[in-house]
């Protein structure tokens, strides 16, 4: 895509760009069906007039919106050679990443195409990889040490990117097993009223991280896997008293560890092992009175070589777009009402209610 000053603009001080469409992709790729790609564009750049014309595509208006459409091509042409499709929501994350590094606050590194087309595992017909900047980070620091916290909101994909990463550790012989575990704290429900023997009460607990297991192995191999000692889904506190080599264990909902539990679980680190603690410190559901470990590490270990701290913030939530604007309203409204989730602070910050660091 070239850009020039604007020649047959309506306005002075305009710029006009052209981007040709190679003929190897049709144009379809590139718009979307019904034109569903650009009008993202459009929306995102209402002062810009952009034109279809065969294979052409051009904009006109402000020099730094021209500018910045035309990286949004460039980028959605290198995401379409690498042959993955280009979708409304991979057009958004990209324009808002481009964005983002125009007003400083992203430092640019990395480009939409690279974060967009970073495989992590491919599985029954479908590809796990990271969809923002922060969560390719993420992923890249669980490349490069052996420690890591992922901190964020629900739907920012901690804990799935987390086991796509463990899988492929596994599938790649880095790690001999994998461990999932959580710590088993009711989040306002009573367990003791549910049917079954301890372990089926214990289920729903551990059922989001077989869900996530079933999207990224074949299902009837998880069983077989988890005879075997490969895959082990187990509450927290069957952790106490191991050491665990040659292995990838992933600690989920850590804002509801203690930080005697927290301590626990991470001195469990053994030889060629690695280890992800998940979490959100805005949804503690520990007794009111009780600190959370995954609050008290943050002070305790930031810094510490070998270990990073990973922080995701609603920007990065990939569930519905609703939930994004669902956790922002939320964050707006204890901030105007000094309170956490909507509630009242009863416990000066430690327990459920307590305000703590938003993991951002």
């Amino acid at each position: 895509m070239t850009q020039t000053p604007a020649a047959s603009t309506p306005a002075q001080g305009q710029a006009r760009a052209q981007f040709t469409v190679p003929a190897q992709h049709p144009m379809v790729t590139v718009l979307g069906s019904g034109d569903s790609l650009l009008r993202v564009i459009e929306k995102a750049f209402p002062g810009a007039d952009i034109h279809v014309r065969g294979n052409e595509i051009s904009a006109v208006g402000d020099p730094g919106d021209v500018a910045l459409i035309q990286r949004v091509f460039d980028e959605m042409m290198l995401v379409l050679r690498t042959g993955q499709p280009m979708t409304e929501d991979a057009v958004e994350r990209s324009i808002a990443m481009l964005k983002a590094s125009e007003r400083g606050e992203s430092d640019g590194q990395e480009t939409p195409a690279e974060v967009l087309t970073q495989n992590i595992l491919s599985s029954r017909g479908r590809t796990i990889r990271p969809k923002t900047l922060n969560q390719k980070r993420y992923v890249d620091a669980i490349d490069k040490h052996t420690i890591v916290f992922g901190i964020g909101p629900a739907g920012t994909g901690k804990t799935y990117l987390a086991m796509a990463k463990a899988v492929q550790a596994l599938q790649s012989k880095q790690v001999n097993r994998i461990i999932l575990t959580r710590p088993a704290v009711e989040a306002g429900e009573r367990l003791g009223f549910l049917p079954g023997t301890l372990y089926e009460k214990i289920d729903p607990y551990l059922r989001p991280l077989y869900d996530a297991l079933h999207d990224m192995i074949d299902p009837d191999s998880i069983p077989r896997l988890m005879a075997a000692g490969t895959i082990e889904v187990a509450p927290l506190a069957y952790m106490r008293g191991r050491t665990l080599n040659d292995a990838f264990i992933i600690l989920d909902e850590a804002q509801n560890t203690s930080p005697e539990q927290m301590k626990m679980f991470l001195t469990r680190l053994g030889f060629d092992s690695k280890i992800v603690i998940t979490g959100d410190v805005t949804q503690v559901d520990l007794p009111g009175g009780t600190k959370s470990g995954l609050r008290q590490v943050q002070e305790i270990l930031e810094g510490v070589e070998d270990v990073h701290f990973s922080r995701l913030s609603s920007h990065d939530v990939v569930r519905h777009k609703l939930v994004g604007r669902i956790v922002d309203a939320y964050e707006k409204y204890d901030s105007s009402h000094g309170t956490e989730n909507g509630g009242s602070r009863r416990d000066g910050g430690h327990g459920r209610a307590g305000h703590g660091h938003k993991g951002k």
